[in-house]
Formats: structure tokens, sequence, C-alpha cells
């Protein structure tokens, strides 16, 4: 059973109704009546909106009145173009060296996460076809049925001993990893610590566990040490099990998780510990293991990294030990429902992996024009944030729709640089997010400082 939820815990929750079905019934737990789901609300939250908490939000429309239960949508589409908030897809061409087509025009690339380059590579080329040819298009059913082919074995195999772990898990994509991965090892009665700055994922993973989530803020290790303490003395709300979780490298803000502290303070408290790789794997480390590789333990610790980045395919992965590994298979939903993971990605990861052992010189590089590029923006008076050898270089501007407008202008000179906005970044945040890769050299980014030194 649910324990019930106290008066002011609901006030701090968003209902979400679903009719008779629950969303945390279809999540495992078991209720005897048909129960209002209760969400967390947004570590950022949306901007105001008078339809928010406006008893009118979803109003009664009679049978045959020609309304239209989704006529809300125009409004809130149109207060989104209002504030610079509102996305549009946009068809975009990858062609080799690091550039792109959009719209007939071609332009350099500082948009992907494509950081080694290898999605392009000859080898990870071939490896994918070849892997199509053997196996076919799809996995055809999920991993736990028949979709676990001698490639997906292989691929297991190959990241366990890239993460010098004793096993790993595959999933259908990186967000799938941190989601299925936190609700497989915590839930009702744990307690989950959450960096405020991680990814989507490793949050919305918090949220639907069901443990209680304290979110600490960003890299603050006092304020985590207090609550980790709080708990752990409680006497009469003491957690069952404690899991810290943070991503490596901060995807929006290009700096480091200090991660030697925080691997000390789970084994001081007997926390899991959690390392999203995501942006770590393949460039940061002496052999591109990842930021943590410099650990010199990884006990009570699990790497959730993706192949979607810098190994140049798609899917997600968690590594650690083999009991742990065998949990996960059984108990993430991420993983046990969805299809596995298509042959040509298997072919491509198992390929990307060699590489990245057998061309150093790839991650040298990026790492290089990175350091190099940060120096020429400090000299021009810019300030970019992060760590200086991380391809993610992100340049704060703050409005929104200033935000867009030097997104604008940098794709007028040639160069495909996104606007990040809220709710992707917090409110009063926005920015320009500059990503390197391997197949750019300083002299590609000249043109870029060129508009920068105009200033924002």
């Amino acid at each position: 059973m649910c324990p019930l939820i106290t008066e002011p815990a609901a006030s701090a929750l968003r209902l979400a109704p679903c009719g008779s079905v629950s969303v945390l019934a279809i999540l495992g737990m078991t209720f005897t009546a048909p129960v209002p789901v209760l969400l967390p609300s947004a570590l950022h939250p949306p901007p105001a909106s008078p339809r928010i908490d406006s008893p009118t939000r979803w109003p009664f429309v009679p049978r045959d009145s020609g309304m239209s239960a989704f006529d809300w949508i125009d409004d809130q589409l149109e207060e989104l173009s209002a504030t610079g908030l509102r996305r549009t897809p946009v068809v975009c061409e990858p062609l080799p060296g690091g550039r792109c087509r959009r719209n007939g025009v071609e332009l350099l690339n500082l948009a992907s996460n494509d950081y080694l380059g290898l999605a392009s590579h000859p080898l990870v080329l071939d490896a994918s076809i070849d892997a199509v040819r053997r196996y076919g298009s799809g996995a055809r059913a999920s991993a736990l049925v028949s979709g676990r082919t001698p490639l997906h074995a292989e691929l297991d195999q190959a990241l366990a001993e890239f993460e010098r772990a004793e096993a790993a898990v595959l999933f259908p994509t990186g967000y799938g990893a941190n989601v299925g991965v936190l609700g497989a090892l915590v839930e009702a009665g744990d307690v989950v610590y959450c960096d405020r700055l991680n990814h989507a994922s490793l949050i919305d993973g918090c949220r639907l566990s069901g443990a209680r989530l304290r979110v600490y803020s960003h890299t603050d290790l006092a304020a985590l040490e207090r609550e980790l303490t709080r708990s752990s003395s409680s006497l009469s709300d003491r957690p069952r099990r404690s899991l810290i979780c943070t991503d490596s490298v901060f995807s929006m803000d290009g700096d480091l998780a200090p991660l030697a502290e925080l691997h000390t303070l789970a084994q001081r408290f007997g926390a899991m510990l959690i390392v999203d790789e995501a942006h770590g794997t393949g460039v940061f480390g002496s052999t591109g293991r990842g930021v943590y590789e410099g650990l010199p333990s990884h006990e009570n610790l699990l790497c959730v990294g993706t192949l979607s980045k810098a190994l140049g395919s798609q899917g997600g992965f968690v590594s650690g030990p083999a009991a742990v590994c065998d949990w996960i298979r059984n108990r993430a939903r991420t993983q046990m429902f969805s299809t596995g993971l298509t042959p040509a990605a298997c072919g491509a990861a198992l390929a990307a992996l060699k590489l990245i052992d057998h061309e150093p010189q790839r991650r040298e590089h990026v790492r290089s024009v990175a350091c190099q590029f940060r120096q020429r923006l400090r000299a021009m008076g810019q300030s970019p944030t992060g760590d200086e050898a991380c391809p993610i270089v992100p340049l704060l501007i703050g409005a929104p729709e200033v935000a867009v407008q030097w997104s604008q202008a940098m794709l007028k000179a040639g160069y495909l640089i996104p606007a990040i906005r809220p709710p992707t970044v917090p409110q009063g945040t926005s920015r320009l997010r500059i990503s390197l890769t391997a197949d750019h050299s300083v002299a590609d980014l000249e043109g870029v400082l060129a508009v920068l030194s105009h200033g924002f």
C-alpha cells in the first residue's frame, strides 16, 4: 500500500488526474482503489502563467459545443513565443569535418555532442552496416525476451571491460538508463540526493522512483553533507537506503562534479553513488573512461553512460557490480519493457570503444582546442564557464530573447550555435552553448570570435 501523504506534503505536489489508472500503480505500487497521482513540482518551475493556477485551466467542454479540449494549447504556444521560449524543429544534414547543412546553407556545426567525431568514422560506419547485414535492422523484442543478439551480448561485455566493471546493462537511451536505474534502486521509504543542475533524466528518475527527493545547490558539498547528516540521525524517519546522483560533466555549464568528495561522502554515510558520464566518456580521464576514472575506488558506485555522444552511436548503459546489474535487469522498467537497441547501434558502439583506445589523439585534440578557445574568449573580455578543457563552452547571456538573437546572428555568419533557454536552464541564465569536436580547429573558430567581439 502507498503511505498516506500529509496535507503539508500534498500542498507541495502537483495533482495529475488520470482517471482510474494511477501512474504510481503503473510504476509497480498497488492500490485498492482508484487514486489521483501526486507528482513533485519541477526543480526549475516554468514561467508563471495565468492559466496554471486557474480553476478553468481544464474547462468543462459540453459535448457538441464546437469547442476542442485542446483549445487552451494555442494560448500557451503564443505565450511561449512571446517569451522567447518556443522551439521549432529544424532539419539539419550532417556533413564531414564538423559541418552541417540547414536550408541549403553549409554551417560549422557547433551544436553537436559528437565530441570525438566518431559518428562519421569509416570504421564505425562499416561496423554499423555489417551489423545490419548480419542481424537485420531492428532487435525485434526486448532484451529479456528475444531482443538480445550475440552482438548485444558482445557490447555488454565490451562496456564492462571498458569501464573496468564486473558487468554492464544496455538501455535504449541514456535518458532511459537514468530513469530505469534510479527506479530500480530506490523507492518509497528511501531518500535520493540530487544536484540542482543535474540532467533532466536524473531529475525525472528521482521523481518517478517514489523516494524522498533532496535537492542540494550545485556542487555544494556542505549542503549535501548537512542533508545526509540530518537523514542519518533521524530516529523516526531514517531512510532504508540512500542514493546520491550527479552528472560528472554538467552539460549546460561545462563544469565538473567534485567526484572524489562525493564518493567520500557516499562511503561515509553508506550511500549509493550514481555518476552519469554522458559527457565525460571518451573525453575525460587518462584513458577516456570519464571523470570518475581518477577515483581511487569505485566501491558503492555505478556509472551510467551513453552511446550517443562521444561514441557516435545511440543508446545508454550502466556498469557496476554483477549482482547490481542483475538486479537492474530484473527491475529497471525502461530496460525491461523497451525493444533492444538496433544491431546498427551495437556495431557502431563496439567499433567506437576500440577507437577511444587506439586513437587517443582525438580527445587530446578536442581538449586542446577547448583550452585555446577559452583563452581567446577571455582575452576579448568574455567569461566562458566550465572546466578549461571541456568541449562544452557556455556563454551566459540572461534573457532568452537576447540569446535567440545572438544565435541567429551566429547562423547568419555561418555558425550553428544554439540558444539554450528555460526550462533547460534556470530562469535568467539563457546562454549560447558552443560544442567543440575533434573535427574542429582553432582556426575554424576565428569567425565566432569576430562575431562575439561586438559584445552581448
